[in-house]
């Protein structure tokens, strides 16, 4: 694949990711001359990375012809998860072209991992997706090392810390590879197609089996000096007697993760305090983090109070930090967020009531757009950012 050969070209190719515009729109937000557009648009063009598509709106005068990026890119975007893996194939304005999602376990190891990326993304090229891909970005649920393209360290990912996920996907594929946290990659694709999108200084707390938080500072992902910030599980919140994955106590993410949630049912369901999750256990001979959101819905107290309990600790860790970074946008997402408004409730109130009012004066504490592609389409919006939109 082609790729740009000057930053005005990768400029030019950023603008043009968000759909289509005229040569004028081009020349007004990017502050070239109109000449300079004209060349480097006929450039692109030759490079087959954007494609002329009709004339735009009249504004009076000779009609401007709409330039866009070509429609036949291709990106793959992969979101690893503790108990899930999807991968997607998006064109270069990020629209999901196919999308797969398959159960999978994290602790198995990086090879029984990529096995199934590999069978996955083979699917996708079986039937037609795409030919060549002109990117790859992918998200681990652990700490990563982004220059080296390595986790490090990771409590949920067991074998896995070291290993050279980026040579080897760049190695198979034969594509730029871009990998990172997981969190980061959401909030990047909350930025770049969700709720974020006008939004510069933001939090996104992913609530799953782990909890995380990815921080953007002026619309850039802020890593921290060895690509740990934001891991805000481990935040010591609750009790000593919680043990957490990383092998300390009292952990947000023992408090109430999903695995913390699930086990919080089980001893609801075994002590009698909550028939509905007993009956939902006998019938399924296990509770999840959707158990207690569905107990709640049908007006269970246990799990109600599980859900409000669990967001007040959240809410309690969320106040500390809007007082310190003082975000312009909360973003609450991850499979447990999905209990809904009810647990967003709680956590809103919480960050409202114990935050600093100057920093909670204008400050919306939301959902997640996207929801679970939120990871995919970040993960394709770095790996354009790293292919596309940068000067080769």
């Amino acid at each position: 694949m082609n790729l740009p050969e000057n930053p005005h070209q990768a400029g030019l190719l950023r603008l043009l990711r968000e759909g289509g515009r005229s040569r004028a729109e081009l020349a007004g937000l990017s502050e070239l001359a109109r000449s300079k557009v004209a060349t480097e648009v006929a450039r692109l063009v030759e490079l087959d990375l954007v494609l002329e598509d009709g004339p735009a709106d009249s504004r009076g005068g000779r009609r401007s012809v709409m330039v866009r990026l070509n429609p036949d890119l291709r990106f793959i975007g992969i979101d690893v998860g503790v108990t899930s893996v999807a991968v997607a194939v998006t064109d270069a304005e990020l629209n999901i072209v196919a999308l797969t999602e398959a159960a999978s376990e994290v602790r198995l190891g990086p090879k029984a991992t990529l096995a199934l990326i590999r069978e996955m993304v083979g699917k996708h090229r079986a039937d037609g997706s795409f030919d060549e891909i002109a990117g790859m970005g992918i998200g681990v649920p652990g700490p990563v090392s982004f220059c080296d393209g390595v986790p490090v360290s990771p409590p949920l990912m067991p074998g896995w810390d070291g290993f050279p996920l980026r040579e080897r996907l760049q190695t198979e594929y034969a594509c730029a590879v871009i990998v990172d946290n997981d969190v980061n990659i959401m909030v990047m694709g909350e930025r770049a197609s969700g709720v974020a999108k006008t939004a510069d200084n933001v939090l996104f707390v992913k609530i799953g089996t782990g909890i995380g938080c990815g921080i953007l500072v002026h619309g850039e992902v802020y890593r921290g000096t060895n690509g740990s910030a934001g891991d805000i599980g481990h935040i010591a919140v609750g009790a000593e007697t919680a043990l957490c994955s990383c092998g300390n106590t009292g952990c947000l993410e023992a408090c109430f993760g999903g695995a913390a949630l699930a086990r919080a049912a089980l001893v609801a369901a075994r002590s009698g305090a909550s028939p509905w999750l007993a009956e939902r256990l006998a019938e399924a001979g296990a509770l999840t983090g959707k158990d207690v959101g569905d107990a709640a819905a049908a007006g269970d107290p246990a799990s109600t109070a599980m859900i409000r309990e669990g967001g007040r600790t959240v809410g309690r860790t969320l106040s500390g930090l809007t007082n310190f970074f003082n975000p312009s946008l909360i973003v609450i997402g991850g499979g447990v967020a999905e209990l809904g408004h009810m647990l967003l409730a709680e956590i809103r109130a919480v960050i409202y009531r114990r935050s600093s009012p100057l920093a909670t004066g204008a400050l919306p504490v939301v959902l997640s757009e996207l929801g679970a592609t939120a990871g995919v389409i970040g993960a394709v919006a770095m790996a354009f950012d790293h292919t596309l939109g940068s000067a080769a």
